[in-house]
């Protein structure tokens, strides 16, 4: 989400699952889609049967591999070398083969003709930082990273590309240390493959072509996962491939309702609808807003969407107090929490505070830490300290029976009697057992039916939590309490009996006219006076006096491209591919005439446009087209990235923590000893908590543990395991966990030579697990530096609970994540396997 906002100003899938039939080149990397996204495969293979070309980059030769044209291994944490030098060839290339890219598109709709401060200097010539680093706060001051601004206020630009300081030079520069050779050397990919795979996805970059990028954890979950996207949105700008049919950057999220959840704000750095939460110098709506999302633009063809804030945060406001909202007590925004400046609240902060006896209880509802956190042996050790564990889901949790995991489990053996912690389970409603809503990848939201009735005790999510809150709420208009007003004022009805009405939460998302009660059919109508309201902005026109658009069924394609527009609702405003403005040429007309997007059909004058008719999807943004048909600018035109102050995606992007561009650093351990970009080992603005907690959170050096291990998914168990490992079935096709080697490494291993059903030991500097081993040709041993380096993969489902139980991958797993969303490193850390002997 942090990149994909940085770089294009939403943080969401930019296309959608049907749209990948239209690629014409198809990168999956850091994915496993034909097994761990089987549906979104479907239009890959559709994709391929009208031509289209799949390349797989992955680490092991997996079932997307097998399906692939061109398979490329690389070492796991080494996507940011590979991508930067497939930058670096797409460059060249346009230097020699300008026809062969949309060179329009660059200049026009990137910042690529940007001028920055010259003050700005790059990692080859800072020993691998940014100008403005701090090493003693492990901070960027990032004023140097700014555009030169005119006397308006308005970025400088430089249309020929040509300036040193413009946006493109500085990648030209900062690329052309990533040649194939070196980043061969650093990836373990083999020279000849790495540069077919860079040709053949270049070839997307032509006009009329498209090309789509797939990833999924593999790319995430690493200390520089952020800027692994980064580097993909980068290289779809330059080839052109956003905004238009069978383009994008598609995520692969690992749950049906990822997607919903974070447009909620299941994360806590932000409000519902991606609002920045309200930190402790935040004291009313003026200073929250004026400090994150007005007066950010001068340059008045830019719409700087976000400057709606204003509106969209108070119409929230009324959603949550309603009558208490009102503009004498600035709409309870002081109601709100305020977070600590530069506090994290992220997973990994979490167990850490817990583990410091800073946390009294936790709610835990359809999450189990205990097995899918990382260095579970010391969250499950965290738990410990809790007053009170309140755990809801379908089974029995590690997390919920923590306190009796007992011999079997490897990382630690515990006596029940000596745990405090009362813990308390709620059997909940699975997505069959309950009705409402889910927002899938592609963002598309879906209404679902209740098939049957819950078992037993068991209830729905949105039951327990309206239960829970009246409850509380009475407490504290009984009781009072430290800010009980920000309980008992706000505006909580949703049931009239016993179950919530769900259709009442959707309409209340949505939002009203508050002067009419009749829901409203758009954001724009959202205003900042307190007479309307909204409970999360992107979703207003979700469920409108048309009816729940999240329910519809409709069948029709009038664009032929697999838009659907009438099938469920997709936010924002039912608009299927976002930053469809860049589809089109500056007068509108679509790049790719085959596969339209949208088109401008106005009606022309003497040429120039004098009414203004888009057709096709939603467009992002309705404004007439920046040029007219005779080519001469319009003063009432708008750039096509709506959602970024300047109108323009972002080559170099200042907003990250750890930088402007990617950059390659190592993993946090790593088999290697030296970075071979540069003096800089790891990510400088990552939190180093085995600095802070060496004994707590221990890290491995490569002389004791010098294999490179990873995690990920099968398709027969689903993430924590708890509830797929609880069917016998499904335990008849996946019945244990398996450590997966080549056979290079099986000759070599300790105690060994092994073989397929040995049974190896896996230890890491914080813990360690038994399973059998599956020695196969998917993986290879990397060179890397003239060093060779092996690999293993441990699928991460398992725990003590269960029909099928085995030992926990992320017992094995560091304590350490990304600098911008402290996603932790899963998928690279140092190990050492050893036989054996029973």
């Amino acid at each position: 989400m942090a990149s994909l906002a940085e770089t294009f100003g939403r943080g969401a899938m930019t296309n959608h699952w049907i749209d990948i039939r239209n690629a014409d080149r198809i990168m999956i990397i850091g994915s496993n889609a034909a097994e761990n996204h089987p549906i979104s495969f479907k239009w890959v293979t559709d994709a391929i049967d009208h031509g289209a070309k799949l390349i797989s980059i992955d680490p092991r030769f997996t079932r997307t591999s097998a399906k692939a044209h061109l398979y490329a291994p690389l070492r796991s944490g080494t996507d940011i070398p590979f991508i930067l030098g497939m930058i670096k060839y797409v460059l060249d290339d346009m230097q020699a083969n300008p026809q062969n890219y949309n060179m329009e598109y660059v200049r026009e709709y990137t910042n690529a003709s940007f001028l920055i401060n010259p003050a700005f200097k790059l990692p080859g010539e800072l020993d691998g930082l940014f100008s403005g680093y701090d090493p003693e706060k492990r901070q960027y001051d990032k004023s140097s990273w700014g555009y030169q601004l005119d006397e308006n206020g308005i970025p400088k630009k430089d249309p020929t590309l040509s300036d040193k300081n413009c946006v493109f030079q500085l990648l030209k520069r900062h690329v052309s240390r990533y040649d194939a050779k070196t980043v061969c050397g650093v990836t373990g990919t083999p020279e000849d493959v790495y540069k077919q795979v860079c040709r053949m996805y270049a070839e997307s970059g032509k006009p009329g072509k498209a090309g789509t990028i797939m990833y999924a954890m593999g790319t995430t979950q690493h200390t520089y996962g952020t800027q692994n996207i980064r580097g993909y949105a980068i290289l779809q700008l330059l080839l052109g491939n956003m905004g238009v049919a069978g383009g994008g950057i598609n995520a692969l999220r690992g749950e049906s309702n990822v997607q919903g959840s974070t447009d909620m704000a299941i994360l806590f750095h932000i409000l519902p609808g991606y609002f920045r939460t309200p930190d402790e110098n935040d004291d009313s709506v003026d200073t929250y807003c004026k400090a994150s999302y007005e007066g950010k633009n001068k340059d008045p063809k830019s719409a700087d969407w976000w400057q709606n804030a204003r509106k969209y945060l108070v119409s929230m406001l009324k959603a949550w107090y309603g009558d208490n909202a009102k503009p004498e007590n600035d709409f309870c925004f002081h109601y709100l929490p305020k977070r600590e400046v530069g506090r994290n609240y992220s997973h990994i902060s979490l167990f850490e505070a817990m583990a410091e006896n800073m946390i009294r209880g936790m709610f835990c509802m359809g999450q189990n830490p205990a097995v899918g956190g990382p260095n579970c042996g010391r969250e499950r050790q965290a738990l410990h300290n809790l007053d009170w564990l309140v755990c809801a889901d379908l089974w029995g949790t590690e997390t919920a029976n923590f306190w009796k995991r007992g011999e079997a489990d490897l990382c630690e053996y515990v006596d029940p009697k000596t745990i405090k912690t009362e813990v308390f389970c709620l059997p909940a409603a699975a997505s069959m057992e309950k009705e409402g809503s889910i927002t899938n990848s592609g963002r598309w939201m879906q209404w679902r039916y209740q098939a049957v009735q819950p078992p037993g005790e068991a209830r729905s999510d949105l039951w327990m939590l309206n239960e829970l809150f009246k409850a509380v709420r009475g407490l504290y208009q009984q009781e009072g309490g430290p800010h009980a007003e920000t309980i008992a004022e706000m505006q909580w009805d949703y049931d009239d009996g016993d179950e919530p009405d769900v259709h009442r939460v959707a309409k209340e998302i949505n939002g009203y006219d508050l002067k009419t009660g009749k829901l409203l059919p758009s954001f724009v109508k959202l205003l900042a006076d307190g007479s309307t309201s909204a409970g999360n902005w992107l979703y207003c026109a979700s469920y409108t006096e048309a009816g729940n658009m999240a329910a519809r069924r409709g069948r029709a394609d009038p664009t032929g491209t697999g838009l659907y527009p009438e099938w469920s609702w997709c936010w924002p405003v039912n608009r299927r591919i976002i930053y469809n403005r860049a589809s089109v040429d500056p007068k509108g007309q679509p790049w790719d005439k085959e596969h339209p997007v949208i088109a401008f059909k106005g009606k022309a004058e003497g040429g120039t446009y004098v009414s203004n008719k888009w057709v096709g999807d939603v467009p992002d943004g309705g404004w007439y087209p920046l040029q007219n048909p005779d080519g001469s600018p319009r003063d009432d035109a708008k750039y096509p990235f709506i959602m970024k102050p300047e109108g323009h995606a972002r080559l170099l992007g200042m907003g990250l923590a750890d930088g402007p561009f990617p950059e390659h650093y190592e993993p946090v351990e790593s088999p290697l000893t030296e970075n071979p970009m540069h003096k800089t080992m790891v990510n400088p603005a990552i939190k180093l908590w085995h600095k802070l907690k060496p004994a707590e959170n221990p890290i491995g050096t490569p002389d004791q543990f010098p294999i490179v291990g990873t995690t990920y998914r099968v398709t027969e168990h689903w993430q924590a395991g708890a509830m797929t490992r609880s069917l016998e079935w499904l335990c008849e096709l996946m019945p244990e966990p398996f450590v997966e080697m080549s056979e290079e490494l099986a000759a070599v291993v300790e105690g060994g030579p092994v073989k397929n059903g040995d049974t190896v030991l896996v230890t890491t500097a914080r813990g360690r697990m038994k399973a059998k081993v599956a020695v196969t040709t998917r993986f290879k041993p990397f060179t890397i530096s003239g060093k060779t380096v092996h690999q293993i993969g441990i699928p991460w489902h398992w725990g003590y609970e269960g029909r099928s139980c085995g030992g926990s991958a992320n017992c094995l797993t560091p304590h350490v994540g990304d600098a911008n969303t402290m996603i932790p490193e899963y998928k690279a850390f140092l190990c050492n396997v050893r036989k054996e002997v029973s």
